[in-house]
């Protein structure tokens, strides 16, 4: 039986941290600059990951998908960054942060991380002004902040405009210093496609060069692998177009266990689908949930007008909407967490409560707001927001209400990795959404930029630096070394055979396919019955893909189809992992829900018995074959684990 080992330190939860940095091996100045670390993706944790080990003294190799850095988050989201800095005095604090996360995330994460998450917090706000991020001030001058899901303070901070590409801007400034110094080399327009082992360890990667389409090696005494979520296994999220899970997925085949691959998290406040040639569905910020009223009609026979086009949400008087979030959940009301507010929306359309066309959609209402506080107020607070939603929708949301339906956005599962962020293959780090995250089963809202930047600035330069300190009297690495030949060969061998396939489908058309058998089989709403249908067509779709691709164009020089067509097969293997974690948790928790366990209310319900544990998945040799569970115990010291309650 493999043993798992979290390496959680001894001692109470509040001090653990403190305790592993006393405690830790060190590499000294001159010893840094013989070590070499891989770092892939530039977002938020691999940009800062890389200019934080720059600095440090390392050399970095830093690899990015896009012609330069940037991250794969929707550009709509406005967003924000939590932090415990309590400058409104609401009650806010290291431990408030900690709590609201665990229970936010259904108690379903491990408490160590996640105590170090909160207590690291304060510093990305230091770190952040330092650089110069522009975060909105009171006028007083003060940082201001706000509430987002799942909190009764304020503790997230934000930037006009968009907070996730200001705090990346910081990230980069720090990065760009590094490159201009010399200790972190950038390879732009080049994508992971294999790590490589050697004598049990990562000692580089196969990277493919999207430009010439050439595969090339690089070597390093780390691996640290940044890259972002599997949320568009779906086809349609809120994601960037390239943001792909086979870095991953190639990090699984070699052995890095897959955590808690169930945990997707489904967006509340999202544009919804108008048509089915969409490629991408837009983010609205969760900061509009602070003054919007969430709504839909009383009255069916008001709900079908809507759906008809014939009435519009102005036009529905106060005493005929259901403000059902603060109806169901008054203590909380429009602010719960967004894996509730999500069910929550599906529950109301399920019932044909719906008010767009589909029937899927719920208001998202700013009139009482801007009768309360002015348009000017509103337009100052989301007018960026406000501005593209009528770009996108031609409806003005001063005038009428927007609509808005869920949609998915991040993943909390994701590559295994021990306190130290290492994975199961020594040598192997993973960092930011592509690990399984201290997120737990759902994650609130402003707390992924608190996790990417936590991870790259002030987590993985301790935790390398305790696996790198012996590693000195390893020398460079040839990548003439048989291990990258192999691997390089194999990659080779699957592009010859995808090119070759010559079928008559594209890579969009099955992406299609497989995002609708995901949304409705293995979504919001999962059920065992389902989930074995869902399973089923996956395999099928897979069978598709082997006899019925088509890629034109040809392997050497720049091929986008080719590239999409490599993710897409990560992505159908990806999607089986999701089915099998989810068939496996006959429970429901966060962002995982099982009709079939449900209370009388229509909330999640848990099974701690049987469930307590981050579910860990080790692929067994080829994607046909099912992977076998392994299971890490979750273990409660500071927290007491007990039913979730937002509604007092």
């Amino acid at each position: 039986m493999t043993k798992i080992d979290s390496k959680i330190p001894e001692g109470p939860v509040a001090e653990k941290w403190t305790n592993y940095k006393a405690h830790q091996k060190l590499v000294n100045p001159a010893n840094k600059r013989r070590l070499d670390i891989i770092v892939v993706g530039t977002g938020l944790a691999g940009a800062s990951a890389a200019a934080s080990l720059g600095e440090m003294g390392f050399r970095v190799f830093n690899f990015c998908i896009q012609d330069s850095p940037r991250r794969a988050h929707s550009i709509a989201a406005q967003g924000g960054i939590n932090a415990a800095k309590n400058y409104q005095n609401d009650g806010d604090s290291v431990y408030r942060l900690f709590y609201d996360t665990v229970k936010g995330g259904d108690y379903r994460a491990r408490e160590a991380n996640v105590y170090r998450l909160a207590e690291v917090s304060n510093n990305i706000i230091d770190q952040c002004v330092a650089q110069g991020v522009p975060f909105a001030r009171e006028y007083g001058g003060l940082l201001d902040n706000r509430s987002f899901g799942g909190a009764q303070v304020s503790r997230t901070f934000y930037a006009k405009g968009q907070t996730g590409q200001q705090l990346l801007l910081g990230a980069y400034s720090a990065l760009s210093r590094q490159v201009n110094v010399g200790t972190v080399k950038l390879y732009t327009r080049y994508e992971m496609e294999d790590v490589v082992i050697i004598d049990g360890r990562a000692r580089g990667i196969i990277a493919k060069n999207l430009v010439t389409g050439k595969l090339e090696r690089f070597a390093a005494h780390a691996v640290v692998i940044a890259t972002g979520g599997y949320g568009n296994a779906y086809f349609l999220s809120t994601n960037a177009m390239a943001c792909n899970c086979s870095a991953a997925m190639a990090c699984y085949r070699k052995g890095a266990w897959f955590a808690n691959p169930a945990y997707v998290q489904i967006h509340p406040t999202c544009i919804p689908v108008h048509g089915d040639k969409q490629s991408k569905l837009t983010l609205m910020s969760e900061s509009l949930r602070n003054d919007g009223r969430i709504w839909v009609p009383k009255k069916l026979e008001d709900a079908k007008k809507l759906q008809e086009g014939t009435l519009q949400g102005k036009d529905i008087p106060e005493e005929d909407r259901d403000y059902y979030l603060e109806r169901r959940y008054p203590a909380f009301g429009n602010l719960v967490p967004r894996d509730v507010a999500s069910r929550a929306a599906k529950e109301r359309c399920d019932k044909g409560y719906g008010v767009n066309n589909t029937g899927l959609a719920v208001f998202l209402d700013f009139s009482e707001a801007i009768n309360r506080l002015g348009k000017d107020v509103v337009a100052q607070r989301y007018g960026n927001l406000f501005d593209m939603y009528e770009e996108i929708t031609d409806v003005s949301p001063y005038e009428n209400p927007m609509m808005i339906y869920p949609a998915i956005h991040y993943t909390m599962g994701g590559i295994w990795v021990n306190y130290e962020l290492m994975t199961s293959i020594k040598g192997l780090f993973a960092i930011g959404e592509c690990n399984f995250s201290d997120h737990g089963a759902n994650r609130l809202g402003a707390s992924a930029l608190m996790q990417g930047l936590a991870d790259g600035y002030f987590v993985l330069p301790y935790t390398i630096q305790n696996y790198l300190a012996d590693q000195i009297t390893v020398p460079r690495f040839s990548t003439d070394l048989p291990e990258f030949a192999a691997a390089e060969k194999a990659i080779q061998d699957k592009i010859d055979w995808m090119m070759n396939i010559k079928g008559k489908k594209s890579v969009d058309s099955i992406h299609k396919e497989l995002g609708h058998v995901m949304w409705e089989y293995v979504g919001m709403g999962r059920t065992a019955e389902g989930l074995k249908e869902g399973l089923k067509r996956l395999k099928e779709i897979r069978k598709e893909f082997e006899k019925e691709l088509f890629i034109p164009g040809e392997k050497e020089g720049m091929n986008v189809e080719l590239d999409k067509a490599i993710r897409l097969y990560d992505f159908i293997t990806m999607g089986e992992l999701v089915a099998y974690d989810a068939l496996n948790r006959n429970e429901s928790c966060g962002g995982h829900f099982r009709e079939e366990y449900q209370t009388e209310e229509g909330e999640a319900k848990r099974d701690d018995e049987n469930y307590f544990y981050v579910a860990c998945w080790e692929y067994q040799g080829s994607d046909e074959k099912e992977p076998v569970l392994l299971k890490e115990p979750l273990v409660y010291e500071a927290i007491k684990v007990q039913t979730r309650n937002y509604k007092s």
